[in-house]
């Protein structure tokens, strides 16, 4: 099976109506699929920007034919209740049926708790994910639902446009207890190149996947793969707004941004954000990373670029990467 390309569409980085002009312009280069982040608040202060993704996904839907559409990622346990996401995803799969897809996670407080939904140690919140899921499954269904869970109550629901094409869910995960959830609860994997390349997580993965009755091989893994199209300055001249990124895991409690960008410029040097980023204006090193990645079994490549010209780098990857990949 080819690869499939896919682009990351940063909310925290660039306004909305900007993003569906990149949607429009991935679609025509050759890209498979795209995901919009899902943040109430940025990573960082400095990235200036957080749109609703979901207003964004119609949008996007209406300007593109052919593209898959989905988030990366989606919390639907605090700010979001499960049926808010079961609802508004099965409206995205009816406007287009078979090119939605839920991606799901379980939060930052960034967003969970600077949006009044409140937050939880990691236990709760994947133990809040899963009972989210399964809730959302049912009420995809058109079924009356009444559910008295754990974490979620709900008296009486139903909802009356259920999909006739149910989105994938795809968990975000990247520790061996997480991915096992994932395999077990989800339709496949988002996660980063490192976890990607971890033959024990991925094992971890395959087994949850089994022990829910499901064929591993068959489950989509999506990875986020940063990129610059650029030499190593240019690179370093937009890593200020990623700075967090080698200690994200460690700032999933923060909720304001710029105490995530205070700690990030205090404890992070500039060549630690862009150290696993595929850099260099050579097409051949970016297939070879993503042909590395496709033979540990991913499926699926995001590109996340935080270059200021997008446009060349959707343009690099339709001419040079995506036809050599296939």
């Amino acid at each position: 099976m080819p690869l499939r390309v896919g682009y990351c569409a940063s909310h925290e980085q660039w306004p909305a109506a900007e993003l569906v002009g990149f949607a429009v312009q991935a679609e025509r280069a050759g890209f498979d699929a795209l995901w919009v982040s899902d943040h109430f608040h940025p990573w960082q202060d400095n990235q200036g920007h957080a749109g609703h993704p979901w207003v964004t996904l119609a949008i996007m839907g209406q300007r593109t034919s052919r593209i898959t559409l989905g988030t990366g990622v989606t919390c639907p346990s605090y700010r979001y209740r499960p049926p808010e996401v079961a609802q508004a995803f099965a409206s995205l799969a009816g406007f287009y049926p078979g090119r939605i897809f839920l991606g799901v996670g379980t939060g930052e407080a960034l967003n969970e708790v600077a949006a009044g939904g409140g937050w939880g140690p990691y236990r709760e919140r994947a133990a809040r994910l899963v009972e989210a899921i399964g809730l959302i499954r049912r009420l995809w269904r058109g079924d009356w639902v009444t559910h008295r869970g754990r974490y979620f109550e709900l008296p009486l629901a139903k909802l009356y446009d259920a999909p006739s094409i149910p989105p994938p869910i795809y968990m975000a995960a990247s520790g061996p207890r997480a991915v096992r959830l994932a395999g077990e609860h989800a339709d496949g994997l988002i996660t980063d190149p490192d976890t990607a390349r971890d033959a024990e997580k991925m094992a971890a993965f395959e087994r949850g996947a089994r022990d829910a009755g499901k064929d591993p091989a068959r489950l989509p893994r999506l990875v986020e793969l940063y990129v610059c199209v650029g030499d190593r300055e240019e690179a370093l001249s937009v890593a200020p707004l990623w700075r967090f990124g080698p200690i994200g895991w460690q700032l999933l409690d923060l909720a304001d941004p710029r105490e995530s960008q205070r700690r990030a410029e205090a404890d992070v040097p500039l060549e630690h954000v862009i150290q696993r980023w595929i850099v260099g204006p050579d097409p051949e090193r970016h297939v070879q990373a993503l042909r590395d990645l496709q033979q540990r079994g991913v499926t699926d490549v995001y590109i996340h670029s935080a270059q200021h010209d997008q446009a060349h780098v959707i343009d690099f990857y339709g001419r040079h990467v995506i036809p050599a990949l296939r």
